[in-house]
């Protein structure tokens, strides 16, 4: 399992992502700098992060979470011990609150998730209560950098390709999907260019 880890593992995935799609090669040369890692701890309060991020605006996303760091619910037993009115007081929908509880209370070994394949460890965490897809993708993206995943339902990404390659509407997630099989094995660096373009064409973070 090969993982963005540093600055010259992300280089090496954009140097065989230019050489092979054109598209690509012109998101990175419109940017004056390589995208970030997008690197965040393994365990419960990424997850949890991504959990706030579900089909919400970025900045809303990243207000809610700015309520739970300040609260200190960054832990199963801090999330457990808030409940249902703790978290709804940082912004949590009845959803999210029910998502986050289970989660909490799921008692999931992160460390040993960190050592399954990505299609393992993707299913594992969807197997957890309000874990769809791209919050389990999203986790593997940044938590474990895994260099071959790709969020293909996220919605930034999709309009960022649409812009790129002159669609005429975002791709739907399954051929989006498809499409994003020609950029393996390096699909997560091109996740994390994709989120750059989106910044530079959009003037906002497709990302929190």
């Amino acid at each position: 399992m090969v993982e963005i880890d540093s600055p010259a593992r992300l280089a090496e995935g954009m140097a065989w992502l230019a050489a092979q799609d054109a598209g690509l090669a012109r998101a990175i040369a419109a940017a004056d700098e390589p995208p970030p890692l997008r690197r965040r701890p393994q365990g419960f309060a990424t997850l949890l992060q991504a959990i706030v991020g579900q089909q919400v605006s970025t900045a809303s996303a990243a207000a809610i979470w700015a309520r739970v760091e300040a609260a200190g619910l960054l832990t199963p037993g801090a999330v457990l011990r808030a409940g249902e009115d703790g978290l709804r007081r940082c912004g949590f929908s009845r959803p999210k609150i029910r998502y986050a509880l289970g989660v909490a209370a799921a008692g999931l070994d992160y460390a040993a998730l960190a050592g399954l394949p990505d299609d393992a460890a993707i299913a594992r965490l969807v197997a957890l209560p309000g874990i769809g897809r791209w919050t389990a993708e999203i986790y593997a993206l940044t938590a474990l950098g895994r260099a071959d995943v790709f969020p293909a339902g996220d919605l930034a990404l999709q309009e960022a390709a649409r812009l790129l390659y002159g669609w005429d509407a975002r791709p739907r997630e399954a051929e989006f999907r498809q499409i994003a099989t020609a950029w393996s094995p390096w699909r997560g660096v091109a996740a994390r260019v994709l989120w750059q373009y989106y910044r530079l064409a959009k003037g906002r973070e497709g990302m929190t």
